[in-house]
């Protein structure tokens, strides 16, 4: 089985060492590059082939030039294949959710457990949001700090109906079936949405709903 190609991202050295040792005793896991911040980070996608690329970026949130916040907004923009895991301290409300929305697949603790972390990261190579219960909290409550600012997004009733939808991750075939609307209508309906709450994509969309208290637990 092939290792996972990871990129460490931390402006501090003997972190990223710490990092390094600790995963190359996992044979799943292949660190094959080292970025001292987000500007290092970019750089260094831009100027690799498609067999350099990294299958995974393990990246900190506080770093000068330019932050993992930041730098996970600009690598989505251009390189959206890829997949970050934000490794930090803080576990600030805004600070969680500006990751999230910028498209980190998890936001991970520096005080887990060295499983809890390889755990984070198997699930990040799938796609698989892994968060402890404190970081989901913290996401929860910046999800309902915006809700005011939110309310002001001008929806129209059959939006807000598609958007929930979309939060409980059905497609635009199973939108159209259960709200009676064709397939074409639901696309415009989502193109609509997009537009209007000045996102990108889908995924985007669904933290919006939870933002707005639509999605039941």
């Amino acid at each position: 089985m092939t290792a996972v190609k990871i990129l460490l991202v931390d402006d501090h050295d003997m972190v990223r060492m710490g990092l390094k040792t600790y995963l190359s005793l996992e044979p799943a896991f292949e660190v094959i590059g080292e970025a001292a911040n987000g500007m290092e980070l970019l750089d260094m996608l831009r100027s690799s082939g498609p067999e350099d690329m990294p299958d995974l970026i393990l990246m900190d949130l506080m770093m000068p030039v330019m932050n993992g916040a930041e730098a996970t907004r600009a690598v989505m923009q251009e390189f959206p294949d890829q997949k970050i895991v934000i490794l930090t301290s803080f576990l600030e409300d805004e600070l969680v959710l500006e990751c999230v929305e910028a498209g980190a697949v998890s936001y991970v603790l520096k005080t887990v457990s060295a499983d809890e972390l390889i755990y984070a990261l198997q699930g990040a190579c799938r796609g698989m949001p892994v968060m402890t219960r404190d970081v989901s909290e913290a996401l929860t409550r910046g999800i309902r700090q915006h809700q005011a600012q939110d309310d002001q997004a001008g929806l129209t009733e059959r939006e807000k109906e598609v958007l929930l939808l979309i939060a409980e991750g059905k497609n635009n075939k199973e939108i159209g079936e259960e709200l009676h609307i064709s397939i074409k209508t639901v696309k415009t309906h989502v193109s609509n949405l997009l537009m209007k709450c000045e996102l990108e994509d889908r995924t985007q969309l669904a933290i919006f709903a939870h933002r707005k208290g639509w999605v039941k637990s």
